[in-house]
């Protein structure tokens, strides 16, 4: 709807967080009641269904969808050079505002005409208040103390805080250099004096730069704690990535070489490179030694314990006279044995995290009877002992239980067993929707040893099926042993969810929050956090390990298939289009067994994954022909994926595995 004067423009660019999209838009939606306000959402290039999703549910907002990721500066330009609001707000995807939100820093920014740009409280998915939301320009000085963790140290020093301003009170009204881009309130005719965002950015700074720009030309960045919104932080992003910290702090050197002198530029880049190569050089050894720690330590213990059974073994029954085995065995034999012991581990899931007992098992029983297997295949000369195989895979197991149980009960972070805990659940809201919630959360696989449905208003008398109220919330979490709170943003408004997170922030509980009519339920500190989106369409083919296991399942076949090429190019309709993706799988261009095609236009949101050589219809003997079939079949494919069905459309698909 348009208005004769709007008031506000609210800027959403989005890259792949569709859910998180859909309840940030759910929020703005209540938030723009009362006010002129028209919305852009700008889509770059996600995969995941997004655009779709605006144009079914939010048909009001504007959409523009761009066919490539061009950057967040760009994206939002795109927006702003179409914006007519008196103010703009530049706005995450990945956050919640609160019903009066807007109508509120609308309202400070009339009071204030100083103002050029506004910035709020944020809080993360606990509730737990975000430094980032007030900061200071980061001079060489104030980078120099954030960088090498001053700052950290001395959270709340006017010299060492500078970056994040933490001597500042956070409950009151400041004036700052920088607002934080993912809430960005800005006066449309300050833009129109100092310029849009500087498009030299792709990622990260922009926010920094056009701050700067603002209080250059004489106006003012305010901070203003009167209302706030929920962060969950990094969604777009992995901020612990390599590619992050790149592109962070490449963005400080534009800065600095677009608004510092020359002089302090160059100290400025010298100091950012160096902080680059020494984070990325501990990030690249921090990685590495996690990833190598359990294997490298399992290794030495089953070759210590190795020697030893060999030592007594070889002494009291195979050589009770005086003798010992060929070097062979300790030097090659041994340390083969130990590869497909732990390699056999990995494929099995044992070296995931949480660790889990089960896999491990499973990963020796398997590399043991391979083991076996080739024993009996190897000549006389190179068969030294089954016995030994059994002993070692015996010790084996035994030490690697014995020290993850060790890591366990050391809560060492890192290391700990997946228990199978079934999580507790309580659901606030109003009876119809508080029961879709939880029907949504056995539908989503979660399994719960307990839900209980909490009502959003006091009840007098019959509780209708509620163990209790909201007002009551933290002694039901105390009671039942609550692990998670899912508020209903449907029932419940987002300055109430905000409140009880806030309050309740010390309760050792994850916070989720179900958008209205969304198969989704969004929480509790960030995407990039296992089990922190419960969706129901998809599932198990997202999971790590059965991602490794259909790149071991590739790679497998593509090697047995290349082995028999020769039979393969009587059984293939195209032997050449079958060599071609023999190669295509082996360098991750393709995947033996992928999504069916469906057309454009009828695409359902399932996880991105490489295209396929065959596809689940290959396997069916009737094949469906209608968009809405195929989506059926894909998104059962990615729900209960199992690495039989990949072998069994294979098995089923072999005549077209020269498909292009």
């Amino acid at each position: 709807m348009l208005f004769a004067h709007m008031k506000l423009s609210i800027v959403i660019v989005n890259y792949n967080v569709r859910y998180f999209l859909e309840q940030c838009l759910h929020s703005v939606q209540n938030a723009c009641r009362g006010l002129e306000c028209e919305v852009f959402v700008v889509d770059n290039s996600s995969v995941d269904g997004s655009g779709k999703m605006v144009r079914e549910k939010f048909p009001e907002v504007i959409l523009i969808e761009n066919k490539d990721n061009l950057g967040f500066s760009t994206a939002n330009n795109q927006a702003m050079k179409r914006a007519s609001g008196e103010y703009i707000l530049l706005l995450n995807p990945d956050t919640l505002v609160e019903d009066d939100t807007l109508r509120k820093v609308v309202g400070f920014m009339d009071e204030h005409s100083d103002a050029g740009g506004l910035g709020v409280k944020m809080i993360d998915g606990k509730g737990k208040f975000l430094p980032e939301s007030k900061r200071a320009l980061p001079t060489p000085v104030v980078s120099f103390y954030k960088i090498f963790g001053l700052s950290s140290l001395f959270p709340r020093s006017r010299i060492f805080s500078q970056y994040h301003l933490g001597y500042l009170d956070k409950d009151k009204v400041h004036e700052i250099d920088v607002l934080a881009g993912a809430f960005m309130l800005l006066r449309k005719k300050v833009l129109d004096e100092v310029g849009l965002l500087d498009e030299s950015f792709f990622m990260y700074g922009e926010d920094i730069d056009l701050s700067y720009r603002i209080t250059k030309a004489g106006y003012k960045n305010y901070y203003y704690p009167g209302t706030r919104i929920i962060h969950y932080k990094g969604e777009s992003t992995k901020k612990s990535s390599l590619n992050y910290v790149f592109m962070f702090y490449n963005a400080m050197i534009i800065f600095a070489r677009k608004h510092f002198s020359k002089e302090n530029a160059r100290s400025f880049s010298i100091m950012i490179h160096s902080a680059i190569y020494l984070r990325a050089f501990f990030s690249i050894l921090t990685r590495f030694a996690n990833r190598i720690f359990m294997p490298l330590l399992d290794a030495v213990m089953i070759f210590a314990g190795m020697f030893f059974i060999t030592f007594y073994w070889e002494k009291n029954f195979i050589f009770p006279g005086g003798g010992h085995y060929p070097p062979e065995f300790m030097q090659i034999a041994v340390p083969v044995y130990i590869i497909i012991w732990l390699t056999s581990v990995y494929v099995s899931g044992g070296y995931d995290r949480p660790i889990r007992l089960n896999k491990v098992l499973q990963g020796m029983l398997a590399g043991t009877l391979l083991i076996l297997l080739l024993y009996s295949l190897l000549s006389e000369n190179y068969r030294f002992s089954r016995a030994l195989i059994l002993f070692g895979a015996i010790w084996g197991l035994v030490i690697m239980m014995l020290l993850r149980l060790l890591l366990h009960f050391s809560k060492i972070t890192g290391f700990r067993l997946n228990t199978n805990k079934n999580k507790k659940f309580v659901i606030i809201g109003e009876k119809d929707e508080s029961e879709r919630v939880a029907d949504l959360l056995q539908k989503a696989g979660m399994n719960p040893a307990f839900v209980g449905l909490v009502s959003y208003r006091p009840h007098k008398g019959n509780m209708n099926g509620f163990i209790g109220s909201l007002e009551q919330i933290q002694d039901i979490i105390t009671i039942h042993k609550i692990d998670e709170v899912i508020f209903c943003a449907k029932d419940v408004p987002a300055q109430v969810i905000i409140d009880k997170m806030s309050e309740l922030k010390d309760a050792q509980v994850d916070y989720k929050i179900a958008p209205p009519e969304s198969l989704s339920i969004i929480g509790s500190n960030s995407i990039n956090t296992s089990g922190d989106l419960y969706v129901v369409d998809i599932n198990a083919i997202t999971k790590k390990s059965n991602l490794r296991n259909k790149r071991f399942f590739d790679l497998a076949a593509g090697l047995i298939i290349l082995a028999l090429y020769p039979l393969f190019m009587f059984l293939v309709k195209k032997p050449i289009g079958l060599a071609r993706n023999i190669f295509q799988v082996f360098f991750a261009r393709k995947s033996w067994v992928g999504y069916t095609p469906v057309s454009g236009s009828h695409v359902q949101h399932v996880p991105l994954i490489k295209k396929g050589v065959l596809n689940p219809m290959d396997a069916l003997k009737s094949n469906p022909v209608s968009d809405e079939d195929k989506n059926r079949i894909n998104i059962l494919y990615a729900r209960d994926y199992h690495l039989a069905n990949d072998i069994n459309i294979l098995l089923k698909g072999i005549r077209s595995l020269g498909r292009n």
